[in-house]
């Protein structure tokens, strides 16, 4: 009798809701002309919520601005905790590539402020901007540009 009361202890009550939740993706892209938010599930496979900083203003030299950065990832987070997503791990992409910029634009920044300050825990934020391996060779000649 003792071992069954022990062993239910350490049982899981199957009507308690689980204290983790659901874990989703944020993968942020942000470049010098627009802010794109993506939230997926944790296998990336699944969309759950997708907006970017050109739905949010009407002028194109705002797309990129901080200001619809913070618009596209709140809407982004009412999306995902409606869907039960509770905690993101944040993917920051950058254009990079031979030659694109390495660096985020200005709404990277802004939209991982908003995504916490919406109640979603944040987990890990990671940087997967493309790095050339050799590949193409860069514009400007053999003695670069010259200004």
């Amino acid at each position: 009798m003792k071992d069954e009361n022990q062993s239910q202890d350490y049982r899981r009550n199957p009507e308690k809701k689980s204290s983790s939740g659901k874990t989703g993706i944020a993968h942020i892209y942000s470049s010098y002309n627009n802010t794109i938010i993506h939230i997926t599930d944790i296998t990336g496979t699944e969309t759950i919520a997708r907006t970017s900083g050109g739905q949010m203003v009407k002028q194109d030299r705002l797309e990129s601005s901080p200001t619809a950065a913070m618009m596209a990832a709140k809407k982004a987070a009412e999306i995902a905790v409606e869907k039960g997503i509770n905690m993101l791990n944040v993917k920051i992409k950058a254009p990079g590539g031979h030659n694109g910029p390495s660096s985020p634009g200005p709404g990277a920044q802004a939209a991982v402020r908003t995504l916490s300050r919406s109640g979603i825990r944040i987990g890990i934020i990671e940087d997967v901007t493309p790095v050339p391996h050799d590949g193409c060779r860069k514009k400007g000649g053999r003695r670069g540009r010259r200004v």
